[in-house]
C-alpha cells in the first residue's frame, strides 16, 4: 500500500467566504472586515489558481472540477471532509457537521474521475449518521497511515469515535484516538480537524504534540510513530496556528517526493525544522492568505488524495 498519491482532487471555489456554521468550532476562521464578500472570492480564485499550477509544474497530477453557483457551499473548496478514495476501488462518505457544508457531495465527481478512467467498486457512505447528529470529516477528522494500516483520530464535535472504529473496521486500519486541544481565551477547547495538527508523511510526521493535553495519550501516539519508524517533528500550537500541521506529502515529476503547505505555515517554521523536512523530501509552498483566513483550512484540506486504481483497458 502506497501512503502518498501523485493524483490530487480539488474544487475550484465559485461563493466562498467565512462560513458562519463552521465558525461555532472552527477557531481558526476571521472575519476579514476589511474584504468585500465578493472580492474574497476573487482572491480564493486567484490563491487557488497559483497553487493548481505549481502543484502540476512539480509534476502532480490534479484533477479540478469547478464548484456549481446551484447551492450555498462556501466550503466547497476543502473536499477531503466529505470524500476519500482508496487503493482497492473503495470511496467513503462521510457526515458533515455543517449543514450548509453536506450540499458539498456530488455523484457526479465520481462520474467525472470515472470518465478519466478510474475504477470505483463500493461507496461506504456514512452520511446517515447525521441523522444522530454524529459526524466524522474524513480526513479531516482522520489520518491514514496507509502502509502500517493505522489511522490517527484527535475526537471533536466533528470526529466521534464510535463512527471512527467503524470506518477502521470498514476499511481494515488500527485506531488510535486522542485529544487535542488549543487554548481558545484562556480555555482549552478540542482542535476541529486532525489535520490541523498533524501530518503524515512516509518517513516522518509533523505533529503538534503539546495539543495532546492527556500525557498517556500523547505517549501512544508517539510510540506507534516511532515504532513504523516515522522521524517526528514537533510543531508549537503557535506553528499549528499558522496551519503547519496542516500539510500533505505528494508524488510530483519521476516520483519526487514534495511536502505540500502554505506560505505561512513554511514561514512559521524554524531552520531545524525545515532541515529535518528537507533532508525527507523537497517543500512546496503557497499563498493562501484569504482561504485561511475565511475557511479556516489551509493546503492540506483543500486536496483530496486519489488512490483509486485505474481501469484495465486491455480486455
Amino acid at each position: 500500500m502506497q501512503q502518498i498519491t501523485d493524483t490530487i482532487l480539488m474544487i475550484r471555489p465559485i461563493g466562498f467566504r467565512m462560513n458562519e456554521q463552521t465558525a461555532v468550532n472552527n477557531y481558526y476562521q476571521k472575519v476579514l472586515d476589511s474584504i468585500l464578500p465578493e472580492t474574497v472570492n476573487i482572491k480564493a480564485q486567484q490563491e487557488f489558481d497559483v497553487f493548481v499550477e505549481k502543484l502540476r509544474t512539480v509534476g502532480v497530477n490534479v484533477v479540478v472540477i469547478d464548484d456549481t453557483n446551484e447551492l450555498d457551499t462556501p466550503d466547497s473548496i476543502f473536499p477531503n471532509n466529505w470524500i476519500s478514495f482508496h487503493e482497492n476501488g473503495l470511496v467513503g462518505v462521510y457526515p458533515m457537521f455543517a449543514e450548509n457544508r453536506r450540499l458539498e457531495r456530488r455523484e457526479d465527481v465520481l462520474e467525472i474521475l470515472e470518465s478519466k478512467g478510474y475504477l470505483i467498486n463500493n461507496v461506504i457512505d456514512y452520511t446517515s449518521a447525521e441523522e444522530e447528529e454524529v459526524f466524522l470529516e474524513g480526513t479531516g477528522s482522520l489520518l491514514l497511515d496507509r502502509t502500517n494500516r493505522k489511522a490517527y483520530c484527535a475526537i471533536s464535535p466533528r470526529a466521534d469515535e464510535g463512527l471512527f472504529i467503524e470506518f477502521c473496521e470498514d476499511f481494515d486500519y488500527f485506531p488510535i484516538v486522542f485529544t487535542a486541544n488549543q487554548t481558545v481565551k484562556e480555555r482549552r477547547e478540542a482542535i476541529y480537524h486532525t489535520n490541523v495538527m498533524m501530518c503524515l508523511a512516509e518517513t516522518f510526521a509533523v505533529i503538534c504534540l503539546e495539543s495532546i493535553d492527556d500525557k498517556k495519550e500523547r505517549k501512544n501516539v508517539i510510540k506507534h510513530l516511532k515504532e513504523d519508524g516515522k522521524e517526528v517533528i514537533a510543531i508549537t500550537e503557535s506553528q499549528a496556528n499558522n496551519f503547519a500541521g496542516n500539510m500533505l506529502q505528494v508524488k510530483g515529476h519521476n516520483e519526487e517526493r514534495f511536502l505540500v503547505m502554505s506560505q505561512a505555515a513554511y514561514n512559521s517554521l524554524n531552520k531545524t525544522q525545515v532541515t529535518t523536512i528537507e533532508k525527507h523530501c523537497k517543500i512546496l509552498s503557497s499563498s493562501l492568505d484569504t482561504i485561511e483566513a475565511c475557511g479556516g483550512g489551509s493546503a492540506r484540506c483543500m486536496m483530496a488524495e486519489v488512490f483509486l486504481p485505474k481501469k484495465n483497458n486491455n480486455f
